[in-house]
């Protein structure tokens, strides 16, 4: 009896086994990528939330208010750079060197700065990141503030 033309046992298992490894590793990164799909879902609507809260907020105290988009993507779910450590010694620095004249270099003297002027940031770490707050309101307290800027 002579054996069909066609592919050896060998090698159709062997081509199975390939299709079956493969189909495998596709449905696991679906899987995957489902369950980022998930995570990141569930993050914007908590980062929408916070961007109404924040939205409200400066309304109350009579701001200007970004669109919800430009603040959920600028501070996300968590606040972004304003609550990665805002009672470091160099964001300290940084926001005092901005509450200055402008000048370069031995120039460069403190001024009072209106009182407003820290308001959308305290209001921020209020909403994202209130364990901060009180460090940074501290600071806020020692400053030399006043109502110096036109409404």
């Amino acid at each position: 009896m002579t054996e069909p033309a066609g592919t050896p046992p060998d090698a159709e298992r062997r081509g199975r086994w390939i299709l079956y490894t493969v189909i495998a590793v596709a449905v696991a990164a679906l899987m995957v990528a489902g369950l980022l799909a998930f995570d990141a879902a569930k993050e914007n609507r908590a980062a929408e939330e916070k961007a109404d809260q924040l939205i409200a907020a400066l309304q109350r105290a009579g701001a200007r208010t970004p669109s919800r988009d430009q603040i959920v993507g600028v501070l996300g779910d968590d606040g972004g750079a304003v609550c990665a450590d805002p009672g470091a010694s160099l964001t300290k620095a940084v926001l005092l060197s901005q509450l200055a004249n402008g000048a370069g270099g031995p120039g460069t003297r403190p001024v009072i700065a209106d009182e407003d002027v820290l308001k959308g940031e305290l209001l921020i770490l209020k909403i994202y990141c209130p364990d901060e707050l009180p460090t940074v309101q501290k600071l806020a307290d020692r400053l030399d503030l006043d109502d110096v800027a036109e409404d």
